[in-house]
């Protein structure tokens, strides 16, 4: 079987890769030239009688993959047995025309919309959430099938697809991305949502938070729903749904946990919330949750010498704050989103009002300490400004730092973030 793979972000990349080990032949394309193909190096397509290049466009080509950058081959394209398209391209007319045909990856291969599938959505603790939620129905003998937005770290839309074509689950549990809502809503039968919050993210994208809330309540129409019950649109979802029924609330867990903080009860309290509608026993929960460490990028605290380190993935002002709000950090090292994304460098504004002695800029998606300098400028900090520049120079600001009370280490640049966890882990060891 042929599959055309049309947008090579994160997901297009991951979606080549997975429909090549799984036999298929793949022609994958983006109008973009400059595109990092680091990720496919091992499939060895660099040698000299692979590569062409045209004033325009790029080929390359091997016995069961052409990539072509620069040019999209239409007639190629409709000649394939099934297409897979970037999200990004979801609203364009090609999206359009691939939907029409039928030859939509998810119209082509449709065993996974048979599968009882859960999708959580919203702008924080989605992927703390999906995992507490996958250990629980594991624990309680489910075979459980995870995936979702291939930039935040899981299996891609496309390697769901395929892989519930080649195992037989009981559940699929999907990540929504807040910026892919149709899209999934198009590639996946859910059966319910739960949704974690509504924050201040991807504003570039949905230009206020009223957009953004109107596109959740259009993605949860016709579909079971978990909100929290402080949710502040709660009333609004309830004018919308038109079946009441189909609305739940949760609450924060009061179980022991070993994650920290009122947004991790609140994560729990919705993976609880679904495992116990689904039937699962009371003290599977407990137990699961009791035992559920924070995974890779999240969350986590480490001591070294007199202080503790809170370190993970916090890459907009609401989820900073909600850490922030239950301690107070002597120094706060943020890395710096991309250029574009002017709304989450509203993140050191929430820095400056907790009141650290320390900012410590650190470029983290892409460098732009610069711009994170003149925020800081324009907002009237006037504590110490230090800016790292590498993983060498972070690590020296936290020794320096070690003898206070309590380091937020976060903000945007997940495989930073990841990195200088793995040093803090291997620091804080050889202390212990």
């Amino acid at each position: 079987m042929r599959a055309a793979v049309v947008g090579l972000g994160v997901e297009g990349k991951k979606a080549t890769k997975s429909l090549l080990d799984n036999n298929w032949h793949v022609y994958a394309t983006d109008l973009k030239t400059d595109i990092d193909l680091g990720d496919l190096e091992d499939l060895k397509l660099l040698s000299d009688n692979t590569f062409f290049i045209s004033e325009k466009a790029i080929t390359l080509s091997s016995e069961n993959l052409i990539i072509d950058l620069g040019y999209n081959d239409m007639d190629t394209i409709a000649s394939c047995d099934a297409v897979m398209l970037s999200p990004s391209l979801w609203k364009t007319e090609l999206a359009r025309n691939v939907v029409s045909s039928g030859n939509h990856i998810s119209d082509f291969l449709t065993r996974h919309k048979s599968i009882k599938t859960i999708g959580i959505t919203g702008t924080n603790g989605k992927t703390t959430t999906v995992y507490m939620l996958k250990e629980i129905l594991e624990n309680s003998g489910k075979k459980v099938l995870v995936g979702g937005n291939a930039g935040g770290g899981f299996n891609g839309y496309c390697d769901v697809i395929l892989e519930a074509e080649n195992e037989d689950y009981d559940i699929i549990l999907i990540e929504v991305c807040d910026m892919t809502l149709k899209y999934c809503n198009y590639c996946f039968d859910f059966d319910l949502v739960g949704l974690t919050n509504i924050g201040n993210d991807h504003m570039d994208i949905h230009r206020s938070i009223e957009n953004y809330k109107n596109k959740i309540l259009d993605f949860s129409k016709n579909k079971t729903i978990f909100l929290d019950k402080d949710l502040k649109y709660f009333s609004e979802f309830e004018e919308e749904i038109s079946d009441l029924s189909n609305l739940l609330s949760y609450d924060e867990y009061l179980g022991d946990l070993k994650v920290f903080g009122k947004f991790n009860r609140l994560n729990a309290g919705l993976a609880a919330s679904i495992a116990t509608y689904l039937g699962v026993d009371d003290e599977v929960i407990f137990n699961t949750l009791n035992n559920f460490k924070a995974i890779e990028g999240r969350l986590k605290i480490f001591k070294l010498n007199d202080s503790e380190i809170f370190i993970g993935k916090t890459d907009n002002s609401d989820a900073v704050k909600s850490l922030l709000d239950e301690k107070y950090f002597y120094a706060a090292f943020v890395g710096t989103p991309r250029i574009n994304e002017e709304h989450r460098f509203d993140i050191l504004n929430t820095v400056v009002y907790s009141s650290p002695e320390v900012i410590v800029l650190f470029p983290g998606l892409d460098d732009t300490v610069d711009h994170g300098l003149y925020r800081l400028k324009s907002i009237g900090f006037d504590g110490r400004i230090e800016v790292a520049n590498n993983l060498d120079e972070i690590i020296g600001f936290i020794a320096e730092y070690s003898h206070e009370d309590a380091i937020f280490i976060g903000g945007n640049g997940q495989e930073k973030i990841i990195e200088i966890q793995e040093r803090l882990k291997a620091l804080s060891d050889i202390c212990d």
